[in-house]
């Protein structure tokens, strides 16, 4: 079952009745199962389209198709328990919305807000915490003590633990160092190989997410100028440089590569790995 968008425009509205366009008859179709990345400069339209994902903006024109859920303009807010349950959403710094004494009872939180019983919910939370990588003895601690990048995985482990089909982060990776990000985006990309997790990942850092995501939308001015695979989006500069997306010096490395030596470009995902292997099999070839 895909994720569609039909047309789908969201309009801002401020007291004095000035309008903002936050998406503009937007049609996309996201596959279930995969990791995808959306990328798109500021004011791009990133986080109002992640916000439809679990109704917590609606249309103002337009439908949206989400599992089995339609929202459409004017739909009562009643009823997104369920929603919300199966589309896990993820604030920008997400941390700030820790609040318990213990790891344990942030986690358990959200099981317990959707009906699970006790024993059931300290299960899932235990779960969640070893997904993200967080150790049992973390449990007992109090959240503010933890590193940055443990608390930022507990508070994404805070959504997991109500077992979400759907998993949609914004700038999960912001402020963390490049070690920490590798590993949350690492473990992110297991969820969605491991467990057949969505993941949607809004970012404006297109080398971040390069090693892991499979699937790309680009924004501008809230529409998607580009859906498909990463080879596909890097092999046109102007089309990211329409949408304010920096291409990272390893791109643009591989891009003169791929022309001097007149092979394709390689297909992704790209760790670093992958890419090594293509250069050296290239030169080798071509020797």
């Amino acid at each position: 079952m895909a994720l569609q968008f039909e047309q789908v425009t969201y309009t801002y509205r401020s007291g004095n009745q000035e309008r903002r366009t936050g998406l503009d008859a937007l049609d996309l179709v996201l596959e279930e199962g995969r990791f995808i990345a959306v990328l798109g400069a500021s004011g791009s339209g990133k986080s109002t389209l992640l916000q439809h994902f679990n109704g917590l903006l609606l249309p103002s024109a337009g439908k949206i198709r989400i599992l089995d859920f339609l929202l459409e303009p004017g739909l009562s807010g009643k009823g997104m328990k369920e929603l919300r349950r199966r589309v896990g959403l993820v604030f920008q710094f997400p941390e700030q919305q820790l609040f318990a004494e213990t790891v344990e009872q942030d986690l358990m939180y959200g099981p317990l807000n959707f009906g699970m019983k006790e024993p059931e919910a300290r299960e899932a939370a235990r779960s969640a915490a070893r997904a993200l990588g967080l150790d049992d003895e973390l449990l007992g601690r109090n959240p503010f003590h933890l590193s940055g990048g443990q608390m930022r995985k507990t508070a994404i482990a805070t959504v997991l633990a109500a077992d979400p089909d759907v998993l949609v982060l914004d700038e999960p990776a912001a402020t963390l160092d490049q070690a920490s990000r590798e590993e949350l985006l690492s473990l992110l990309a297991d969820l969605c190989q491991s467990r057949g997790k969505t993941v949607i990942l809004v970012t404006h850092r297109l080398e971040e997410v390069l090693p892991f995501a499979e699937d790309y939308v680009l924004l501008d001015q809230g529409k998607a100028i580009f859906h498909g695979p990463p080879e596909e989006l890097l092999a046109d500069s102007g089309l990211m440089e329409q949408a304010g997306i920096v291409t990272p010096p390893a791109v643009r490395f591989l891009r003169d590569f791929s022309e001097r030596f007149q092979v394709p470009f390689p297909e992704g995902p790209y760790p670093a790995d992958h890419l090594a292997r293509f250069i050296e099999q290239t030169v080798r070839e071509k020797a």
